[in-house]
């Protein structure tokens, strides 16, 4: 069964690792971090994730390592709008659950999520996180939807 309070933490665990990404000193050590973050954090076995991130238009759903990763570090031929959206660098995530449900073997997170600038500003994106429990009993991320809020 899965508890909102693993949600929180899963969420907690994912941004901190979306800044050490991009805090990190060389493009390789960041790209190292970048495949850490999506095993740890995302259900990439047996091509069932479902991520459609925040700053992408040509290759806008994702399923595999290495897809994902090219969306948080970029250089990746297959994928050349990717610039690395974790390479920012951020300085901090911190969401904002508009709710979470907790049923069974399903989690389900949506809000907003706030990623901090050095500046002191935030980028607002709107999110959604359908979370089960891998293998080693952790959560995993099997659907990742976010997106810029609608601009009138």
């Amino acid at each position: 069964m899965i508890e909102s309070e693993e949600i929180e933490k899963a969420q907690d665990s994912w941004g901190r690792a979306v800044v050490g990404v991009g805090a990190a000193p060389s493009w390789e050590e960041s790209h190292a971090l970048a495949v850490q973050l999506v095993q740890e954090h995302y259900l990439t076995e047996g091509g069932t994730l479902l991520f459609c991130p925040t700053k992408a238009s040509a290759g806008q759903f994702r399923s595999t390592l290495k897809d994902v990763v090219s969306y948080f570090v970029g250089r990746d031929p297959d994928h050349a709008e990717d610039k690395g959206f974790a390479l920012e660098p951020w300085t901090s995530v911190r969401f904002e659950n508009a709710g979470t449900v907790a049923r069974g073997d399903v989690g389900i997170a949506m809000g907003n999520y706030f990623f901090g600038r050095a500046d002191g500003t935030e980028l607002k994106v709107e999110y959604s996180f359908v979370y089960i429990r891998g293998a080693d009993g952790g959560l995993r991320i099997q659907l990742h939807h976010s997106a810029l809020p609608y601009q009138h």
